[in-house]
């Protein structure tokens, strides 16, 4: 007996390592698609086509069966025109070079930068920041208008107020330095994010899809600081665990080995000894002498 199943096991091992592969790129594939907005259609369009092919069968339908024979390439180039944007990213992160350092080559720059976020977060003043690593953010810089300025707290405080004109919209760094500001971010088209995230958590997340960015976000009506990178949201951060994160995902600090936990919708609380954030409107307001 066992050595008919030893015998069975050497002539079928291929069958078995096939059918192992296959599961795994189907599994991913899942995990990929899973929220995006052409899995229902894709679901949708496999229910119908195994339905059909099944009743064909057993009843022996054989005009049915020749026509889902026939419309099987032109369902497979309408899976590819539907799932364009996932194709994009996905050939996009292969094409990536995630071997080399990232382009903030000082570490100052992530105190400058963190310095910054957290003024801004004290404001009230709604931010978003994306910092270009190893894919280049041409196409997004050529949305708004070039600075080309060495990064401060002091101009991004100027660029994010909310009377200049620059403010809507996302600024863009690359190494220390701000390429450009009152860029259009692409929104994320994910159906299984909260309600609550605004424009600008979106906008973080649909370029992380599309590139390997890091984006920063702070929220104007509640001070919160996020950080937005391959298409995952860390929210809620304190000074401290911000540093940190910005630390392993522009230095690649135990990042690629130990990808981030999916934290959309999740809120973290906030690093002790961080002060309270009150908002630029609810500052003026108290501000305001009583008549």
């Amino acid at each position: 007996m066992l050595d008919a199943v030893l015998s069975f096991l050497q002539s079928q091992w291929t069958s078995g390592v096939e059918i192992i592969i296959l599961a795994a790129v189907i599994y991913y594939i899942y995990l990929y698609l899973r929220g995006t907005h052409g899995a229902r259609i894709l679901i949708g369009l496999a229910l119908v086509f195994l339905t059909l092919t099944l009743v064909s069968q057993l009843l022996n339908l054989e005009v049915i069966g020749w026509l889902l024979r026939s419309i099987s390439v032109f369902l497979a180039i309408a899976l590819v025109v539907i799932f364009q944007p996932e194709l994009r990213r996905a050939l996009t992160e292969l094409g990536s070079h995630r071997f080399f350092t990232t382009g903030v080559e000082e570490k100052e720059t992530i105190e400058v930068i963190t310095d910054a976020v957290f003024e801004l977060s004290s404001k009230g003043f709604g931010a978003l920041i994306a910092i270009e690593r190893d894919l280049s953010l041409k196409a997004i810089v050529e949305t708004g208008v070039a600075l080309d300025a060495k990064f401060s707290k002091e101009l991004a405080l100027t660029v994010f107020h909310p009377k200049t004109v620059l403010h809507d919209g996302g600024m863009v760094v690359a190494g220390d330095r701000i390429v450009a500001a009152a860029c259009i971010f692409p929104l994320t088209q994910r159906e299984d994010l909260d309600r609550d995230l605004g424009l600008r958590h979106r906008a973080g997340l649909g370029l992380g899809e599309e590139s390997d960015a890091v984006s920063l976000i702070v929220s104007e009506e509640t001070g919160q600081v996020s950080i937005c990178h391959r298409g995952v949201i860390e929210r809620n951060l304190g000074v401290e665990k911000f540093r940190e994160r910005l630390n392993q995902l522009l230095f690649h600090e135990q990042y690629e080995n130990n990808p981030p936990q999916q934290l959309a919708g999740q809120a973290r609380e906030p690093d002790p000894g961080v002060r309270p954030v009150v908002s630029h409107q609810a500052e003026r307001r108290q501000d305001t002498p009583a008549v």
